[in-house]
């Protein structure tokens, strides 16, 4: 049995957060010592390992719901799983496509600064304050 210190401790989960997955049913709420004090056992580990593995991934707090709720439920296909890790990468790949576009633009702003003083000709803060001067739209 684990207190909520060792659990996160052995997770290096914020006692917080740990709290707070147990208020969004992430994390089941654990039986309670006679003082009150949480006690966690080996699955209440394992969960949440399985949930900040997801959360390092980047998952939602409503993706890894369903994840769980298919991994309770060993008969059912795991065409829903997938699903959700391939809308997962669809959306982390959008957010690669975002900052190489970010990655030109600051690229190419900071290439038209000749660093000859901070006036009306620094183009850096001329590009800032004037979204015209952009190549995209981003």
């Amino acid at each position: 049995m684990y207190s909520i210190g060792e659990l996160s401790k052995r997770t290096q989960v914020k006692v917080p957060t740990i709290r707070y997955y147990e208020e969004m049913g992430l994390l089941a709420v654990p039986e309670r010592t006679d003082g009150n004090q949480r006690r966690y056992d080996k699955d209440g580990l394992e969960r949440l390992s399985f949930i900040r593995h997801a959360r390092n991934l980047g998952f939602s707090i409503d993706a890894i719901l369903s994840l769980i709720e298919l991994q309770e439920h060993p008969d059912r296909s795991c065409q829903a799983a997938n699903e959700i890790a391939g809308s997962q990468l669809a959306g982390v790949r959008a957010k690669i496509r975002k900052l190489k576009a970010l990655e030109k633009e600051l690229l190419r702003i900071s290439k038209g600064c000749d660093g000859d003083g901070v006036s009306e000709h620094c183009y850096v803060l001329a590009s800032l304050a004037d979204h015209k001067l952009c190549d995209r739209e981003h």
